[in-house]
């Protein structure tokens, strides 16, 4: 069995580790795109709290907000200790008590329905809050959650991706192109040489249409640019600050290197244009100052990124029709730090023709 994992991003990176860790002979084809959505991701693993209410879209999120440890632990026995991982806890903030009800009482259900992980669950005042965040803007109100987490998703894909390679799976940088013989697609050409698979997984993101255009088959994907902006805080310990979740679509967490990340613009008509813009930084900006007191922080880093985004909440993840040795594993959009490593595992047991523990129907690529 050959496998052709066709991008190295987060679930490209997954699939890979997963596929050469069971013994299979793996191939990793990446055109190194600008603006790949793993390469600028970092962000919040909790679906504990969201503003996802498609049960669909929580059977995969629950999933892979689990699969996190068995994840941690298989690096961390192949000698990954620079990972980007780390269970800190969540913030659920609010300005009044509406907000903070309505997600203590989403956690609380979901806890109850069988996930402790989702841990402990306990309301807090500012000050409280401040005790754990100490820069969060005194007029907010928090829920804590423990089980939330927080990931820089280009280490994740590093040290995935090395770990891939200590058994075995090979990197090639190129763009690829699908081969086909006789109707069938029997691999992938890169910088004029052929790879032959017996199985093609593609998590190309939002440049997937681009590479399924041989086949005559389109899915509905189009990139939403991100802006992320990097504040320094160098007078705070921030290694133990907890993910900040606001009553909006932005976010706010901390690293260990006393760096604080708040993101994201969600610019859906962008295209692949790769640019910071006036208007987008100042959005981040301007959100990082309403949860936060960064006025004195330095704007460390910036980047940019393109989510691929499908027709709905849900990924795009199955065989691809007529072409039986064709998986499309893309369209997680915001998701893809929460679901990214286990949908790289799901599209593997999906080439492998392996019995899933939860119906396929919904998330199929051609919908």
């Amino acid at each position: 069995m050959k496998v052709i994992i066709i991008g190295s991003g987060i679930v490209g990176a997954s699939a890979a580790y997963h596929l050469s860790r069971n013994g299979i002979d793996v191939t990793v084809i990446d055109a190194n795109h600008e603006g790949r959505a793993s390469a600028a991701g970092a962000g919040i693993v909790c679906p504990w709290i969201t503003h996802h209410k498609h049960p669909d879209w929580y059977t995969l999120a629950r999933r892979g907000a689990l699969y996190y440890g068995e994840l941690i632990k298989e690096l961390k026995n192949d000698g990954e200790s620079d990972i980007g991982y780390k269970q800190v806890g969540a913030l659920a903030i609010s300005k009044d008590d509406e907000g903070i009800n309505q997600s203590q009482a989403e956690a609380m259900s979901k806890r109850e329905a069988g996930t402790p992980e989702v841990g402990d669950i306990k309301r807090l005042s500012g000050e409280e809050a401040r005790a754990l965040f100490p820069l969060l803007n005194k007029e907010y109100q928090a829920l804590y959650v423990s089980g939330g987490a927080r990931v820089d998703a280009h280490l994740l894909c590093q040290a995935m991706q090395r770990a891939a390679s200590l058994h075995g799976a090979q990197f090639v940088e190129g763009k690829a192109s699908l081969t086909l013989k006789n109707g069938h697609v029997v691999g992938a050409e890169v910088n004029g040489e052929l790879y032959a698979g017996d199985q093609i997984i593609v998590t190309t993101g939002a440049w997937t249409n681009e590479l399924l255009s041989p086949l005559d088959h389109s899915i509905t994907i189009k990139p939403q640019r991100g802006q992320i902006i990097h504040f320094g805080v160098k007078e705070y310990d921030t290694s133990d600050w907890p993910v900040v979740i606001p009553d909006s679509s932005y976010y706010m967490l901390a690293f260990d290197d006393q760096r604080i990340v708040v993101g994201a613009t969600r610019e859906t008509d962008s295209g692949f244009d790769y640019r910071l813009t006036a208007g987008g930084v100042k959005e981040v900006i301007d959100a990082g100052l309403e949860m936060a007191a960064l006025e004195n922080s330095s704007v460390s880093e910036m980047r940019v990124g393109f989510r691929p985004m499908g027709p709905d909440t849900l990924p795009l993840l199955g065989k691809l029709e007529g072409y039986h040795n064709v998986t499309i594993a893309t369209g997680l959009g915001p998701s893809g730090i929460t679901m990214g490593p286990y949908i790289g595992v799901v599209a593997s047991e999906i080439a492998l023709d392996h019995t899933l523990p939860f119906d396929l129907t919904p998330y199929n690529p051609l919908r």
